[in-house]
């Protein structure tokens, strides 16, 4: 081997060359600052194919600036969802604190597997961990939990619990030797991760009962309740209960208190062993930021219609100290970088129900039990960008900043519904909702949405009359897409069922979510007169 060219191989990719670096990433920075320059920038055409047809890496080694040339024409070409246009899904900017941590993670690189490949980042990670449960669980005496890759496989550390807690031994022995009959419960609201996870874990899709909402999108308790005792008296189990605080269209919050105390009632009962309650706060949890906001000094000023939504706000986050755990996305409401989702349960004796012993990882012969996760993840290599993205952010905007920038997301919704409901062709889906999410339906004038939409809750719509309306909230929707102006007009979403199925329809929905802190009163102007001009 030519050794000249292995040491200027090795002395260009592994040796700290600072200014090299600092220079790529101030010019990745410049170009990122220069796209979000430009509002409403069309977004650049996808070409699957010549990507499919072009997979050629370079013969030769290169230097840093050709890792740079590989990557800035897709850099370039991705959306950041800075622009304070950006309303159509559950999704924000990443905060600079962010930034910040991702970065140091980045350069350190550790795998938070075991204490041994990361050393304090796995105190980083539990110190981040401990923090949210102490936001979400209210009061709390032992949480513990881990970062994942997402909010899906979160929600599927809470379905495998359940599903051990129900049937000790599944992990060793599998469903079919217990020849139990078993299912799982969430919302007709809840994410379609649900269905994933059920079929995942083994019990199958169809196995996965969907609770209907309430007009609020909250799960019926009267239906939750006899879905219990009927699946109680034939004699099957239910592994797990998925409650949704903040369901991704509408925002939809249940009951968790009183799905609480109907699961403890009913399994006692029949003497079954009670599901784990698990809460999908990916898209909510960060309104347990205002829990404890003291509404009589009201250090943010904040209006009393902003205070009345407070109100509800802290009355539901009290309640998910009643759940057995939970799942966080930071990378949405906590405007942070990607992944950045948690998985923590109320009490740490509960992993009990994921763990395997050392003898189990001899890869990992030094694990011990007190700490490493490795003994009861599902990942065995896991990112440390999760902790050090929350932190950074957690600490850099401060509780009251969070609280700001939480209320303001609350009171732009709010505004939003207030100016819709003036409009006799528009109907506020989700009115009664306590997050920063508007749903509703724009039909063309001459039309009383209000109307229809009771006649529709009532019964009284026929399934062509049905049809004909809902072609049109799509239409219009379509013709406002086609007719914006993407530098002045904000980008709406567009659902086809937003979580409430009267008489079994799915409802199509027009979306606005405020999840950018820069958008203002100015955009909600914009998307009144859009819709004035529209119909």
């Amino acid at each position: 081997m030519d050794r000249e060219k292995y040491d200027k191989l090795v002395n260009t990719f592994f040796k700290w060359d600072q200014q090299s670096i600092l220079t790529i990433f101030e010019e990745l920075l410049s170009a990122a600052a220069a796209a979000d320059a430009v509002p409403g920038a069309p977004v650049m055409s996808q070409n699957y194919e010549t990507a499919r047809e072009n997979p050629e890496i370079n013969i030769l080694p290169g230097n840093l600036k050709d890792a740079r040339d590989a990557i800035f024409p897709f850099f370039w070409g991705t959306e950041s969802w800075n622009s304070p246009l950006h309303l159509e899904n559950v999704r924000g900017p990443a905060n600079h604190a962010s930034l910040i941590g991702a970065l140091a993670c980045l350069l350190k690189n550790p795998n938070l597997c075991t204490d041994r490949y990361s050393q304090r980042s796995n105190e980083l990670e539990l110190k981040a961990i401990t923090s949210l449960a102490n936001l979400t669980f209210y009061h709390t005496q032992d949480p513990w939990g881990v970062f994942t890759i997402g909010g899906t496989i979160s929600n599927f550390y809470g379905a495998k619990i359940g599903l051990e807690r129900v049937l000790p031994g599944t992990m060793q022995n599998g469903l079919a030797a217990s020849g139990a009959k078993v299912v799982g419960i969430c919302s007709a609201a809840g994410h379609y991760s649900n269905q994933t996870i059920a079929g995942w874990i083994g019990i199958g899709t169809k196995q996965l009962i969907k609770i209907p909402t309430d007009e609020n999108l909250s799960m019926r308790l009267d239906l939750l309740e006899a879905e219990l005792e009927s699946r109680y008296q034939s004699d099957c189990l239910v592994a797990f209960i998925v409650a949704t605080f903040g369901s991704t269209d509408g925002f939809g919050i249940d009951d968790v208190a009183a799905i609480r105390e109907i699961i403890d009632r009913v399994s006692r009962k029949y003497s079954k062993p009670a599901p784990q309650l698990h809460i999908d706060a990916a898209v909510g949890w960060a309104l347990t930021f205002l829990t404890d906001y003291d509404l009589k000094k009201n250090e943010l000023k904040m209006s009393e219609k902003l205070i009345e939504i407070v109100q509800r706000v802290q009355l539901a986050c009290k309640s998910l100290q009643y759940a057995d755990s939970i799942t966080i996305d930071f990378h949405k409401m906590g405007r942070g970088h990607y992944p950045s989702s948690a998985f923590i349960v109320n009490r740490r004796e509960d992993l009990k129900y994921l763990a395997r012993s050392v003898s189990d990882t001899p890869y990992f012969a030094e694990a011990t039990a007190n700490r490493d996760p490795a003994l009861f993840t599902l990942e065995c290599s896991r990112p440390g960008i999760g902790p050090y993205t929350v932190m950074a952010s957690l600490d850099g905007i401060g509780l009251m900043g969070w609280r700001m920038l939480v209320a303001r997301s609350l009171e732009l919704a709010q505004t939003l519904k207030d100016r819709l409901s003036q409009l006799n062709y528009c109907r506020v889906l989700n009115a009664n909702t306590t997050g920063p999410s508007v749903n509703w339906w724009v039909l063309p004038k001459g039309r009383d949405a209000n109307e229809i939409f009771d006649r529709l809750l009532a019964g009284k719509l026929s399934p062509a009359d049905q049809q004909r309306y809902f072609n049109e909230i799509r239409r219009l929707y379509e013709k406002r897409e086609m007719t914006a102006d993407p530098a002045r007009d904000a980008k709406l979403g567009f659902t086809t069922d937003y979580g409430f199925n009267p008489y079994g329809a799915c409802i199509p929905a027009w979306k606005a979510v405020f999840f950018n802190p820069q958008t203002d009163d100015s955009v909600i102007d914009r998307i009144i007169y859009s819709l004035e001009d529209l119909v």
